[in-house]
């Protein structure tokens, strides 16, 4: 399986892209899920970030748990 190669700067502003954390946000409507301690790609100027395929994947399952239980605020950890 061919990946596509990570940015070496962000294509939004040109700055340097480095691997770190960033905050995961997303509003359901109903409710928000927030996940802390995500690992990506984070543009040092503008904090754009990419995630891996297994991180969005994660993500994903963690959204669709919040949005089953209907729960109008949702918090979650990554641990890596």
């Amino acid at each position: 399986m061919n990946q596509a190669r990570p940015p070496s700067c962000c294509p939004i502003c040109g700055g340097g892209v480095h691997e770190g954390t960033t905050t995961f946000v997303t509003d359901l409507g109903f409710g928000v899920v927030v996940v802390r301690n995500v690992p990506a790609l984070v543009c040092e100027r503008c904090g754009e970030a990419w995630y891996s395929d297994d991180t969005a994947a994660e993500l994903e399952l963690r959204v669709n748990e919040a949005r089953t239980q209907r729960q109008q605020v949702a918090v979650f950890a990554m641990h890596g």
